[in-house]
């Protein structure tokens, strides 16, 4: 199968870089298709999770390449979404929050550099589309949890269309945090449960609307004679794990299997984790969560059931609009991206949530798809989020008129054994710069705590339970990597003192 995946992916990049003659061309106009999740661990069938029903999603890995270890640059979802449109590393502290998107705004960038990749595929003859959560705003517009919907764009010049049907809940953000009944967390100032599982259809939650308002767009779309680039943006499975029962009874509860990573790791500080803050502000949940309180088994599972719920509706949602887009006649002139903003943690080492510098928060699913490629194939190579951009590029033919710091993934897609890769991803967050090697993970602190570095060995601790920074020999050997990875991000003492509690 991975032979056969090969050739076609051969057949692809030669039918896109040369004529007929061999004589090198300007690569083909594939629309783009690209679908972000919130809050997605890489915990799919498709990744080996054979509990999980995700049948569609596993569908398109078996036509795309599956990055298995792509890394996202920082663990909160604002900030890495603004890291993968951007191309761009962190540079200050404003830009590892939920507003990152703003504070390059604040900043003054130069205008020659487009505000986001959309931006850069709109200004060469793209027509550009989004619906839902693309950047951190889930309707696009910015606006705080209960004001009435914004008048300005989070990303002004990147859209020709930015769509959202926010149903019976009003408003984005109310749809966002919604429940079946059209009540919502913000308005009911935190007073429901994290979870819930109703009897109804796919369109009583907002998903289901997102998937529905896709497919009418694809149908426009077809259309048109123009390449056109849309973004698909669903909100689960990020909190509250809400989705109709017949999701939930996909699962048998009493055989979800708990972490393997039942408490914090040896020889670490435990301000490298946080008290679940995020979560807890369901109020009526079961029972809290804190790290010298770990919830129990039995609602640990009930909470895992919920999230592969979630998982599972939200995978049923992205079937309807490939289905819609294969109905279509496009998908065999259309590149589709599915990606997940950063991971979470279901209890492992106590935490509930995103916002850490480990493996469980920061890897997330990455697949591609390409026009023509009937087979899937597997990547192991060490990917960031920052390498969509360019690769997006040279796929769509657009040249970006800036360095990027990410590298395009092209490469791997042709061979996803490429030996020239480098296998080095950085991530950022609670005072620390993390680096992800093919072999270990190290991270430093910039805090007083210590200790201030963490190494884990991933050939023998997977689930990064042991530091062993102590072994001095290979940290000597990870510094040059890390190094590279430094940008400057803490040097000054006032962005030392960021506040770590982004939850």
């Amino acid at each position: 199968m991975k032979k056969i995946a090969g050739i076609a992916i051969a057949i692809f990049f030669g039918a896109i870089f040369t004529n007929v003659g061999g004589q090198p061309k300007e690569p083909a106009r594939s629309n783009v298709l690209f679908i972000f999740v919130d809050d997605l661990r890489p915990e799919l069938g498709c990744y080996g999770s054979s509990y999980i029903h995700s049948p569609n999603l596993d569908k398109l890995a078996s036509q795309a390449v599956v990055f298995k270890k792509q890394f996202v640059t920082v663990p909160t979802c604002g900030a890495s979404r603004a890291s993968l449109l951007t191309g761009m590393l962190p540079r200050m502290v404003g830009e590892l929050s939920n507003e990152a998107l703003e504070s390059k705004k604040a900043a003054g960038n130069e205008k020659a550099i487009p505000e986001s990749f959309v931006q850069g595929l709109r200004q060469n003859g793209y027509y550009t589309v989004g619906i839902g959560k693309i950047s951190h705003s889930p309707d696009g517009y910015l606006y705080k949890y209960l004001q009435p919907k914004g008048k300005d764009l989070e990303l002004p010049a990147s859209w020709d269309e930015m769509l959202f049907d926010p149903g019976k809940w009003g408003t984005g953000w109310n749809a966002f945090f919604g429940y079946a009944n059209g009540t919502n967390r913000n308005e009911l100032k935190g007073a429901v449960p994290p979870y819930e599982g109703m009897a109804a259809d796919d369109e009583s939650y907002p998903d289901g609307l997102t998937a529905k308002l896709a497919e009418k767009k694809l149908q426009e779309l077809s259309g048109k004679k123009q390449p056109f680039f849309l973004g698909v943006g669903f909100f689960k499975p990020h909190l509250p794990f809400n989705a109709p029962k017949k999701y939930w009874d996909l699962y048998d509860e009493s055989k979800i299997t708990l972490t393997p990573s039942p408490g914090i790791p040896q020889h670490v500080n435990p301000a490298s984790f946080h008290q679940s803050a995020e979560f807890n502000d369901y109020k009526l949940g079961d029972e809290k969560a804190s790290l010298s309180a770990p919830v129990s088994d039995d609602y640990a599972r009930k909470l895992r059931h919920a999230y592969y719920a979630s998982v599972s509706y939200v995978d049923a949602q992205v079937g309807k609009v490939l289905a819609e887009l294969k109905r279509l006649n496009m998908d065999k002139n259309t590149i589709v991206i599915v990606w997940g903003d950063h991971g979470w943690h279901l209890g492992d080492d106590r935490v509930w949530g995103k916002h850490t510098l480990s493996e469980w928060a920061l890897r997330s699913p990455l697949m591609i798809k390409m026009p023509g490629s009937p087979q899937g194939a597997s990547c192991d190579k060490i990917v960031s989020s920052i390498d969509v951009y360019p690769t997006l590029m040279e796929l769509c033919g657009v040249k970006t008129p800036f360095a990027t710091d990410g590298k395009s993934l092209v490469p791997l897609l042709k061979d996803p054994k490429h030996a020239g890769w480098s296998n080095v991803a950085y991530s950022y967050f609670r005072r620390g710069i993390s680096v992800r090697t093919d072999d270990y993970r190290f991270t430093r602190y910039f805090r007083k705590q210590e200790p201030v570095n963490e190494l884990y060995d991933h050939r023998s601790d997977p689930f990064e339970n042991n530091n062993i920074s102590g072994a001095d020999p290979i940290i000597e050997t990870i510094m040059p990597f890390w190094k590279k990875g430094n940008t400057g991000l803490y040097d000054k003492p006032q962005n030392i003192q960021q506040k770590s509690s982004e939850e």
